[in-house]
């Protein structure tokens, strides 16, 4: 009978060897973290205290910020202690944990921007029906269903990959347990059921990237139709921020999922990773503001 020995911790890769380089790193993402913060409660606090923001659209924009600020916390405060502390490990537990909430973040967020798209689509296409359609009532529903969306897929995830206990090698090429990277040292059945699963989001994101190209193609259509000049360059200035966040959300996922691999230096799979989980949060309150 073979031995093996099950995994209850990982050990996660530092972005260099030399302590002062570390401590260097761990710093600047401290500011960078800081500033995402910043910048996206300033948002919240804006549409919050004032009156002439109760809309629709800034009621979304509010909970893309407070995701912003939950997305990048899942993994940047704990690569920041653990670098300046000079720990390298994480446990079964707390990597579950992690891998959880990025995914939860991650696909509600995904979900808000799909419903922000629908919201712009109504208010440049429809605009005499924006009211009748875009009611609060419905706006707290299409919020509640995005977080709910947010659950039950990343429910789905850690589901199948944390079924079966991992076994034989503990060490993950990345700063924080990414799913690629885990999936590497993971059973077949989970590999093999994981990356179904991932097809299936994929063949879902594509659906979803078609019914953007329709939206936007009417958007555009109706933004051209608009006599003044001022009245377009309005439509597209509450249009274009939404579209260039939700590229870059989309760009990010393309790279979480084909990005990272076993492959590749760890240094290039640490840089690939915070494509996706620093820079979507620090970049969009610049797009939105």
């Amino acid at each position: 009978m073979a031995n093996f020995t099950i995994v209850t911790e990982f050990l996660l890769f530092e972005f260099a060897d030399i302590r002062e380089l570390q401590v260097l790193h761990a710093i600047f993402f401290l500011l960078i973290y800081l500033a995402t913060l910043m910048a996206n409660f300033l948002t919240i606090t804006a549409v919050v205290t004032d009156q002439h923001l109760h809309a629709p659209m800034y009621f979304f924009l509010s909970n893309l910020s407070l995701l912003d600020i939950c997305y990048i916390s899942v993994t940047l405060p704990k690569f920041i202690v653990n670098t300046l502390m000079g720990i390298q490990s994480i446990s079964l537990l707390g990597c579950t944990v992690q891998i959880f909430f990025f995914l939860f973040f991650g696909s509600t967020e995904f979900a808000f921007l799909m419903t922000m798209s629908y919201d712009r689509f109504v208010a440049i296409c429809h605009p005499l029906h924006y009211g009748v359609i875009m009611k609060p009532a419905r706006c707290l529903w299409a919020a509640l269903g995005s977080w709910l969306t947010g659950i039950i897929y990343s429910i789905l995830h850690i589901g199948n990959m944390f079924r079966s206990p991992f076994s034989g090698s503990n060490v993950i090429h990345q700063f924080f347990c990414d799913i690629p990277q885990v999936l590497q040292v993971a059973t077949s059945d989970v590999y093999n059921a994981e990356y179904l699963l991932l097809a299936l989001s994929s063949c879902f994101l594509l659906l979803c990237f078609a019914f953007l190209i329709i939206s936007y193609a009417r958007i555009f259509s109706s933004v051209l139709k608009i006599p003044s000049v001022e009245g377009r360059y309005k439509a597209l200035s509450t249009c274009s921020p939404h579209l260039i966040v939700l590229l870059l959300f989309l760009l990010s996922a393309i790279i979480a999922v084909l990005g990272p691999t076993s492959d590749k230096t760890s240094v290039q799979n640490l840089l690939i990773a915070m494509a996706y989980t620093v820079l979507p949060s620090f970049m969009n309150p610049s797009f939105t503001a």
